[in-house]
Protein backbone atom coordinates (compact mmCIF):
# COMPACT_ATOMS: atom_id res chain seq x y z
CA UNK A 1 0.00 0.00 0.00
CA UNK A 2 1.62 3.70 -1.13
CA UNK A 3 2.01 6.10 1.14
CA UNK A 4 1.66 10.04 1.11
CA UNK A 5 5.27 11.55 1.96
CA UNK A 6 4.05 15.15 3.39
CA UNK A 7 6.57 17.77 3.10
CA UNK A 8 7.95 19.77 5.57
CA UNK A 9 9.62 23.13 6.44
CA UNK A 10 12.26 23.91 8.82
CA UNK A 11 11.76 27.26 10.28
CA UNK A 12 14.85 28.89 11.72
CA UNK A 13 14.77 32.77 13.83
CA UNK A 14 18.78 34.11 13.54
CA UNK A 15 20.58 37.06 14.64
CA UNK A 16 24.87 37.12 14.51
CA UNK A 17 24.59 33.63 14.89
CA UNK A 18 27.09 33.15 11.93
CA UNK A 19 29.49 31.36 14.63
CA UNK A 20 26.57 28.21 14.98
CA UNK A 21 24.25 28.24 12.50
CA UNK A 22 26.21 26.04 10.00
CA UNK A 23 25.65 23.00 11.95
CA UNK A 24 21.73 23.76 12.76
CA UNK A 25 21.44 24.26 8.48
CA UNK A 26 22.79 20.97 8.18
CA UNK A 27 21.20 18.98 10.79
CA UNK A 28 17.89 19.88 9.09
CA UNK A 29 18.80 19.44 5.34
CA UNK A 30 16.69 16.56 5.15
CA UNK A 31 13.92 18.86 5.29
CA UNK A 32 11.81 19.58 1.88
CA UNK A 33 12.40 23.54 2.54
CA UNK A 34 14.68 25.57 4.79
CA UNK A 35 13.12 29.12 6.08
CA UNK A 36 15.40 31.71 8.04
CA UNK A 37 13.64 34.61 9.71
CA UNK A 38 16.70 37.05 10.28
CA UNK A 39 15.96 40.25 12.71
CA UNK A 40 19.23 42.46 10.95
CA UNK A 41 22.25 40.40 11.57
CA UNK A 42 25.73 42.37 11.16
CA UNK A 43 27.30 38.91 10.67
CA UNK A 44 27.67 36.54 7.70
CA UNK A 45 24.33 34.82 9.00
CA UNK A 46 22.08 35.65 6.03
CA UNK A 47 24.64 34.77 3.57
CA UNK A 48 25.43 31.46 5.26
CA UNK A 49 22.14 30.68 5.24
CA UNK A 50 21.85 31.33 1.59
CA UNK A 51 25.07 29.01 0.39
CA UNK A 52 23.33 26.26 2.35
CA UNK A 53 19.97 26.93 0.37
CA UNK A 54 17.62 28.35 2.81
CA UNK A 55 15.85 31.09 1.91
CA UNK A 56 16.11 34.12 3.94
CA UNK A 57 13.72 36.24 5.14
CA UNK A 58 14.98 39.74 6.51
CA UNK A 59 12.24 41.16 9.17
CA UNK A 60 12.64 43.48 12.23
CA UNK A 61 12.10 41.89 15.89
CA UNK A 62 8.59 41.85 17.62
CA UNK A 63 9.66 39.22 20.27
CA UNK A 64 10.31 35.36 20.36
CA UNK A 65 6.74 34.55 20.19
CA UNK A 66 5.57 36.89 17.25
CA UNK A 67 9.09 35.86 15.61
CA UNK A 68 8.26 31.82 15.47
CA UNK A 69 4.69 32.32 14.66
CA UNK A 70 6.02 34.32 11.40
CA UNK A 71 8.65 31.70 10.32
CA UNK A 72 5.94 29.03 10.40
CA UNK A 73 3.35 31.16 8.28
CA UNK A 74 5.96 32.05 6.22
CA UNK A 75 6.93 28.30 5.25
CA UNK A 76 5.42 26.72 2.09
CA UNK A 77 4.25 23.68 3.75
CA UNK A 78 2.02 23.06 6.47
CA UNK A 79 4.11 20.64 8.40
CA UNK A 80 6.78 22.47 9.54
CA UNK A 81 9.45 22.05 12.73
CA UNK A 82 10.87 24.17 14.67
CA UNK A 83 14.33 25.12 15.65
CA UNK A 84 16.63 27.33 17.33
CA UNK A 85 20.55 28.57 15.86
CA UNK A 86 21.94 27.00 18.57
CA UNK A 87 20.03 23.48 18.56
CA UNK A 88 20.92 21.02 16.10
CA UNK A 89 19.18 17.43 15.46
CA UNK A 90 21.29 14.52 16.35
CA UNK A 91 21.46 11.70 13.78
CA UNK A 92 18.65 9.84 15.54
CA UNK A 93 15.99 12.32 15.92
CA UNK A 94 16.87 13.18 11.77
CA UNK A 95 15.95 8.82 10.87
CA UNK A 96 12.87 9.14 13.74
CA UNK A 97 11.79 12.36 11.77
CA UNK A 98 12.53 11.13 8.61
CA UNK A 99 9.86 7.93 9.43
CA UNK A 100 7.15 10.01 10.39
CA UNK A 101 7.20 11.65 7.51
CA UNK A 102 7.86 9.31 5.05
CA UNK A 103 5.20 6.87 6.60
CA UNK A 104 2.20 9.19 5.55
CA UNK A 105 1.90 9.35 9.14
CA UNK A 106 1.63 13.61 8.72
CA UNK A 107 -1.49 12.55 6.29
CA UNK A 108 -5.05 12.44 6.64
CA UNK A 109 -7.59 13.23 9.76
CA UNK A 110 -5.98 11.18 12.31
CA UNK A 111 -2.49 12.81 12.35
CA UNK A 112 -1.54 14.06 15.27
CA UNK A 113 -1.23 18.25 15.80
CA UNK A 114 2.08 18.00 16.89
CA UNK A 115 5.14 16.16 17.62
CA UNK A 116 7.47 16.39 20.65
CA UNK A 117 11.31 15.71 20.76
CA UNK A 118 13.56 15.85 23.86
CA UNK A 119 15.98 18.34 23.87
CA UNK A 120 19.57 18.34 25.56
CA UNK A 121 21.03 20.94 27.44
CA UNK A 122 24.36 21.40 26.50
CA UNK A 123 26.24 23.95 29.38
CA UNK A 124 30.46 24.17 29.57
CA UNK A 125 30.74 21.30 27.30
CA UNK A 126 28.53 19.09 29.57
CA UNK A 127 24.87 17.10 28.88
CA UNK A 128 23.34 18.56 31.57
CA UNK A 129 21.08 15.69 32.54
CA UNK A 130 19.55 17.05 36.52
CA UNK A 131 18.19 19.57 38.03
CA UNK A 132 14.96 19.50 35.88
CA UNK A 133 16.69 19.97 32.72
CA UNK A 134 15.80 16.40 31.58
CA UNK A 135 14.35 15.07 29.74
CA UNK A 136 13.05 18.56 28.00
CA UNK A 137 10.36 17.70 25.59
CA UNK A 138 9.23 20.24 23.16
CA UNK A 139 6.97 20.21 20.27
CA UNK A 140 8.77 21.67 17.28
CA UNK A 141 7.38 19.53 14.45
CA UNK A 142 3.71 20.70 14.24
CA UNK A 143 0.84 21.48 11.45
CA UNK A 144 0.50 24.87 11.42
CA UNK A 145 -3.12 24.47 10.99
CA UNK A 146 -3.95 23.43 14.06
CA UNK A 147 -1.10 24.52 15.68
CA UNK A 148 0.75 27.32 16.68
CA UNK A 149 3.52 29.61 18.60
CA UNK A 150 2.03 31.02 22.35
CA UNK A 151 3.18 32.00 25.71
CA UNK A 152 4.72 35.10 27.18
CA UNK A 153 8.26 36.28 26.30
CA UNK A 154 10.87 35.02 26.13
CA UNK A 155 9.32 31.58 27.18
CA UNK A 156 7.57 30.46 24.14
CA UNK A 157 5.73 27.04 23.41
CA UNK A 158 4.23 25.53 20.52
CA UNK A 159 0.14 25.43 21.51
CA UNK A 160 -1.81 22.65 19.44
CA UNK A 161 -5.62 22.04 18.96
CA UNK A 162 -5.29 18.07 19.23
CA UNK A 163 -3.09 15.24 19.88
CA UNK A 164 0.36 15.42 20.59
CA UNK A 165 2.62 12.51 19.73
CA UNK A 166 6.15 11.96 21.58
CA UNK A 167 9.41 11.00 19.58
CA UNK A 168 10.84 8.64 21.95
CA UNK A 169 14.66 8.35 20.37
CA UNK A 170 17.33 10.89 19.70
CA UNK A 171 17.69 14.16 20.98
CA UNK A 172 17.50 18.05 20.11
CA UNK A 173 20.92 19.35 20.98
CA UNK A 174 20.69 22.89 22.66
CA UNK A 175 23.83 24.54 23.07
CA UNK A 176 23.02 27.41 24.83
CA UNK A 177 26.55 28.35 26.32
CA UNK A 178 29.07 30.18 24.62
CA UNK A 179 31.15 32.04 26.95
CA UNK A 180 29.94 33.88 30.31
CA UNK A 181 29.68 37.26 28.93
CA UNK A 182 27.33 35.83 25.99
CA UNK A 183 25.21 33.95 28.61
CA UNK A 184 25.13 36.81 31.04
CA UNK A 185 24.41 39.24 27.92
CA UNK A 186 21.06 37.09 27.65
CA UNK A 187 20.46 36.34 30.85
CA UNK A 188 20.00 40.32 31.52
CA UNK A 189 17.72 40.61 28.47
CA UNK A 190 15.94 37.85 29.18
CA UNK A 191 15.24 38.76 32.57
CA UNK A 192 14.34 42.81 31.44
CA UNK A 193 11.45 40.78 29.24
CA UNK A 194 10.52 38.96 31.74
CA UNK A 195 9.90 41.48 34.57
CA UNK A 196 8.34 43.82 31.50
CA UNK A 197 5.66 41.44 30.83
CA UNK A 198 5.01 40.95 34.69
CA UNK A 199 4.45 44.43 35.35
CA UNK A 200 2.08 44.32 32.34
CA UNK A 201 0.04 42.04 33.75
CA UNK A 202 0.04 43.81 36.90
CA UNK A 203 2.39 41.96 39.10
CA UNK A 204 4.28 43.32 41.55
CA UNK A 205 7.63 42.19 43.34
CA UNK A 206 7.05 41.32 46.96
CA UNK A 207 9.90 41.10 49.53
CA UNK A 208 9.31 37.48 49.27
CA UNK A 209 9.97 37.62 45.60
CA UNK A 210 13.42 38.78 46.05
CA UNK A 211 14.76 37.52 49.07
CA UNK A 212 13.43 34.29 49.22
CA UNK A 213 12.70 32.82 45.40
CA UNK A 214 16.40 32.96 44.21
CA UNK A 215 17.61 30.67 47.18
CA UNK A 216 14.59 28.39 46.25
CA UNK A 217 15.51 28.34 42.75
CA UNK A 218 18.80 27.63 43.29
CA UNK A 219 18.03 24.87 46.06
CA UNK A 220 15.43 23.44 43.65
CA UNK A 221 17.65 22.84 41.08
CA UNK A 222 20.76 21.82 43.12
CA UNK A 223 19.79 19.70 45.86
CA UNK A 224 15.85 18.92 44.95
CA UNK A 225 16.22 17.85 41.45
CA UNK A 226 19.49 16.72 41.84
CA UNK A 227 21.84 19.48 40.30
CA UNK A 228 24.74 18.23 42.11
CA UNK A 229 25.53 15.15 39.79
CA UNK A 230 26.09 17.43 36.96
CA UNK A 231 30.08 18.23 38.95
CA UNK A 232 30.71 22.08 38.62
CA UNK A 233 28.69 22.58 35.38
CA UNK A 234 25.07 21.83 38.01
CA UNK A 235 26.66 24.22 40.33
CA UNK A 236 27.56 27.71 38.13
CA UNK A 237 24.04 26.36 36.17
CA UNK A 238 22.25 26.34 39.29
CA UNK A 239 24.04 30.09 40.51
CA UNK A 240 23.24 31.47 37.55
CA UNK A 241 19.06 30.18 37.70
CA UNK A 242 18.65 31.75 41.08
CA UNK A 243 20.34 35.15 39.88
CA UNK A 244 18.42 35.29 36.97
CA UNK A 245 15.31 35.05 39.09
CA UNK A 246 16.73 37.87 41.60
CA UNK A 247 17.19 40.06 38.05
CA UNK A 248 14.02 39.52 37.30
CA UNK A 249 12.20 40.56 40.62
CA UNK A 250 14.81 43.64 41.16
CA UNK A 251 13.70 44.88 37.90
CA UNK A 252 10.00 44.48 37.98
CA UNK A 253 10.69 46.31 41.46
CA UNK A 254 12.53 48.95 39.82
CA UNK A 255 9.95 49.41 36.67
CA UNK A 256 7.55 50.54 39.62
CA UNK A 257 9.66 52.66 41.34
CA UNK A 258 10.10 54.22 38.36
CA UNK A 259 6.59 55.26 38.09
CA UNK A 260 6.39 57.06 41.22
CA UNK A 261 6.70 60.97 41.71
CA UNK A 262 10.22 62.17 42.09
CA UNK A 263 11.41 64.14 44.70
CA UNK A 264 10.50 67.86 43.11
CA UNK A 265 6.90 66.02 41.76
CA UNK A 266 3.78 66.49 42.97
CA UNK A 267 2.89 63.01 45.09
Amino acid sequence: MSTSRTPISACIIAKDEADRIDRCLASVAWCDEIVVLDSGSRDDTVERCRRAGARVVETDWPGWVKQKQRAAEAASHDWVFSLDADERVDDELRDALLRVRDSGALAGDDAPAAYAVRRRVWFLGRWIKHGGWYPEWRSRLFDRRRAHWAGVDPHDRVEADGRVERIPVGHLEHYTFRSFDDYGAKMNRFSTVAAEAKKERGRVASWWDLVMRPGFRFFRMYVLRRGFLDGRAGYILARLASTSVFLKYAKLWDLHQQQRPGPDEDA
